[in-house]
């Protein structure tokens, strides 16, 4: 019998808790996304679709110093699907804002089909990319 699988959710460790929840308490509902959970009393949260079943990220406080590095064995980056061309724009646009660090600008990657997507540097160093597969429509 074949079988599907998915991700159901993957858990981040960061150095600051509360400056991550400021962060993607502004990002998530941009992308889509809302808390699922309520913040837990050592400050955990996480967010998941706004009004689907899907994926969800949560996030803890790292228990051991250090920082992170994309370049370094582990988590590379982390993309968040959305359903416009124009919402990867203003993802970029809030990330300049935030003086991210923008490692990609908005554009097409056909290396990977229809593949709009801008990439960006959260504050504790995880590169985020926000994609959109569909042709530009807005």
């Amino acid at each position: 019998m074949a079988r599907t699988g998915f991700i159901d959710h993957i858990g981040i460790g960061v150095p600051d808790l509360a400056a991550a929840k400021r962060y993607y308490d502004v990002l998530m509902p941009m992308l889509g996304l809302r808390e699922w959970f309520p913040t837990t009393e050592a400050g955990e949260f996480n967010y998941g679709p706004d009004g689907a079943v899907g994926s969800q990220i949560f996030f803890y406080q790292a228990l051991e110093p250090g920082t992170h590095s994309r370049h370094a064995a582990g988590l590379q980056h982390l993309s968040f699907m959305v359903s416009s061309r124009a919402i990867v724009r203003a993802a970029h646009d809030w990330a300049v804002q935030q003086r991210a660090e923008i490692v990609h600008a908005p554009r097409e990657f056909p290396e990977y089909g229809d593949h709009y997507a801008t990439y960006f540097l959260d504050p504790h160093g995880f590169m985020l990319e926000v994609v959109c597969h569909s042709p530009d429509k807005d």
